[in-house]
C-alpha cells in the first residue's frame, strides 16, 4: 500500500451537484480556503464549461494562491479543456462514459471511439502543459478487458493519474479490491478512486481500493454529492490514518470545523450519529459507558481515534441511562459536591425528567441540584435580563436593544444581526464581554420542540462555550426570540458561576 495517500476533494463540484445545493461565489471561496487549510491535495473547483457561473467561480479559486492544486472537470472535448485552461487550473480532469449502458444512452459512442478520444484529449491536455486525470465513468459496470485497454490508452496519451469511478455506487469492497488490483497490475500510472454511496459503501470501497494499490481517494465534505453522495472526507481520512496507519496530508484537527462550515453553507444538517463529526460521535449517556470513559477514554471509544484528533470534543449526556458518575463529574466542574444521598436524589430526578420525553440539559441538572442541595442557589446570577426590544421587518436590518444587570451593574446594548435571534445574541455578548472577560461563544442552537396552536411554546436549547468549558441550557417561551435569549443567558450564568 502507498505510504502517503492523496486526498482529492470534490465538494465544490460533485458535492454541489447534491439536489438543493447552490453555493454562492463567496461561499465557494471560503470552502476552498478551508479545504486548503485542512491540507487537501487537490480541490476540484467545478465544471467550467457548464455555465458562466461555474467558470467564474473556478477562476476565482484559481486566483486565490492556495497551496492545494486546483482541478477543473472536462468532457473529452477541446472546448471543455480550453475552458479549464482559461480559468488557470493546475489539473484537468477529463472523463467519458465507458459502460455499455451509458455509451448507448448518453454519448452514442463506440468503444473504439471512446479510446481514440481518450488518447487524443489526454495528449491535448499534456501538450498544453497541464496535469491530466482520466476517468472512465461507470468503471465498475464496464467490461474489465475493455476498461484496462482504455486506461492503457489514456496512459499512452500522457494521463498523469487514472481514476476508477463507482459512478452509481453498485460495487462492494471485495469487488473493488479485485478491480483496482487488476488495473494496478496492468498500468504504471497512479490510480485514483471515486466512490458513490448508494448502498452506504463509498468509504469502505475507497479503503479497499487503497489497499489494492490506489494512490488517491476522491471525497466530499459530509459525503455530499449526487443521490446518496460521495465517500465522506472525514470518515475516509480517519479510516486511512487510524485503521490502516497510512499517512495523508490532512490536518485532522480541522475536520470537525470543516464539516460544520459546509453544513452551514449547504443547509444539510449532519446527522447526530454521523461518525467523526456528528454531535454524538464522542457522546456518552449510558452509566457504564460514561463511567468507563471518565476513568479511561479507550474503554468505550476507539482509542486509535480521539475527539481531540479531529477537532471535536467528548460529551457526557444526561438521560434515562445516566449513571451517578456522569452527574458527579458535571457537578464537580462547577465546584458542587453533593452528599451520597443528595447525589442519588439528583440522579433519580434527572432520570425522571428524561423519561418524560425531555432532553435533559446541564441547566436542568443544575436547577435540580439547587433544589436538592441549596448550594447553587446561593451563587449570584452574573447576568439578569431587565428589558428587551427587537426591531425587524421588510427592508429593516434586525436590531436588538436590551438592558441587563451584569454583576450588579446596569448595562445596555444595541446590536444588529442576520435575524432577530442573531441580533439578541450579539447584544448579550456585547454587554458581558467587559465584565466577564474572554470570548463567550454560541456553539449550538436548536429549536427542540414547539407545541401546537397560535400560542405555541417554543423550546430553545443552546450550547455556550468559554475557553475549554461548554454548557447547554434551555429557554421556554411563547416567543422564539425570548426563548433564545433566556436560554443563552441561563447558559452564561451556569458557565460563569464560580
Amino acid at each position: 500500500m502507498q505510504k502517503i495517500v492523496e486526498v482529492f476533494d470534490t465538494t465544490l463540484r460533485d458535492g454541489e451537484q447534491t439536489p438543493g445545493i447552490a453555493f454562492t461565489r463567496e461561499q465557494k471561496r471560503t470552502i476552498a480556503k478551508q479545504l486548503d487549510r485542512l491540507g487537501v491535495d487537490i480541490i476540484e473547483a467545478g465544471f467550467p464549461i457548464s455555465s458562466t457561473r461555474d467558470s467564474e467561480a473556478v477562476k476565482l479559486i484559481c486566483e486565490m494562491g492556495l497551496s492545494s492544486k486546483i482541478c477543473g472537470l472536462a468532457r473529452l472535448l477541446t472546448k471543455d479543456i480550453d475552458a479549464c485552461i482559461d480559468c488557470g487550473v493546475d489539473m484537468i480532469h477529463i472523463f467519458a462514459p465507458t459502460s455499455e449502458i451509458q455509451r448507448e444512452h448518453t454519448t452514442k459512442m463506440s468503444e473504439d471511439e471512446v479510446k481514440e478520444q481518450a488518447y487524443q484529449m489526454a495528449h491535448y491536455v499534456k501538450d498544453k502543459g497541464f496535469l491530466c486525470m482520466f476517468s472512465a465513468m461507470d468503471a465498475t459496470r464496464t467490461r474489465l478487458d475493455y476498461l484496462i485497454e482504455l486506461y492503457k490508452t489514456a496512459e499512452e496519451g500522457g494521463a498523469d493519474i487514472l481514476n476508477v469511478p463507482d459512478t452509481v455506487g453498485v460495487t462492494e469492497p471485495f469487488a473493488m479490491y479485485e478491480l483496482v488490483g487488476a488495473i494496478y497490475q496492468a498500468v504504471k500510472t497512479p490510480i485514483s478512486v471515486h466512490c458513490h454511496n448508494d448502498f452506504g459503501l463509498a468509504v469502505a470501497n475507497s479503503l479497499a481500493a487503497v489497499k489494492a494499490g490506489a494512490k488517491e481517494v476522491q471525497v466530499a465534505v459530509n459525503g455530499l454529492g449526487e443521490r446518496a453522495g460521495n465517500a465522506d472526507l472525514a470518515e475516509t481520512v480517519m479510516g486511512l490514518n487510524s485503521i490502516y496507519r497510512l499517512k495523508t496530508n490532512i490536518k485532522t484537527t480541522f475536520l470537525f470545523e470543516t464539516a460544520k462550515l459546509v453544513e452551514r453553507f449547504s443547509g444539510i444538517q449532519i446527522p447526530i450519529t454521523r461518525p467523526i463529526v456528528g454531535e454524538n460521535a464522542f457522546a456518552h449517556e449510558s452509566g457504564i459507558h460514561a463511567h468507563g470513559v471518565i476513568e479511561k477514554s479507550d474503554t468505550f471509544e476507539p482509542g486509535i481515534m480521539t475527539p481531540e484528533m479531529v477537532g471535536h470534543r467528548r460529551r457526557i449526556v444526561l438521560g434515562t441511562h445516566t449513571g451517578k458518575h456522569s452527574v458527579e463529574k458535571k457537578l464537580s466542574e462547577i465546584g458542587v459536591s453533593p452528599t451520597k444521598e443528595q447525589l442519588e436524589e439528583i440522579l433519580e430526578r434527572v432520570k425522571e425528567l428524561a423519561a418524560s420525553g425531555k432532553k435533559v440539559t446541564d441547566d436542568d441538572m443544575f436547577t435540580i441540584t439547587e433544589v436538592v442541595t441549596g448550594e447553587v442557589s446561593r451563587q449570584e446570577r452574573v447576568v439578569t435580563l431587565k428589558e428587551l426590544s427587537v426591531m425587524t421587518g421588510n427592508n429593516l436590518i434586525p436590531t436588538a436593544s436590551l438592558k441587563a444587570i451584569v454583576r450588579g451593574k446596569e448595562c445596555t446594548s444595541a446590536q444588529m444581526g442576520i435575524g432577530p435571534v442573531d441580533a439578541v445574541i450579539h447584544a448579550v455578548q456585547e454587554i458581558i464581554k467587559d465584565e466577564i472577560g474572554g470570548d463567550v461563544k454560541l456553539k449550538d442552537f436548536r429549536i427542540e420542540a414547539i407545541t401546537g396552536g397560535s400560542d405555541a411554546l417554543a423550546e430553545v436549547i443552546v450550547g455556550v462555550e468559554k475557553g475549554d468549558r461548554i454548557v447547554t441550557a434551555r429557554g421556554v417561551r411563547e416567543d422564539i426570540v425570548m426563548a433564545s435569549v433566556e436560554a443563552f443567558i441561563n447558559a452564561v450564568n451556569r458557565l460563569m458561576q464560580e
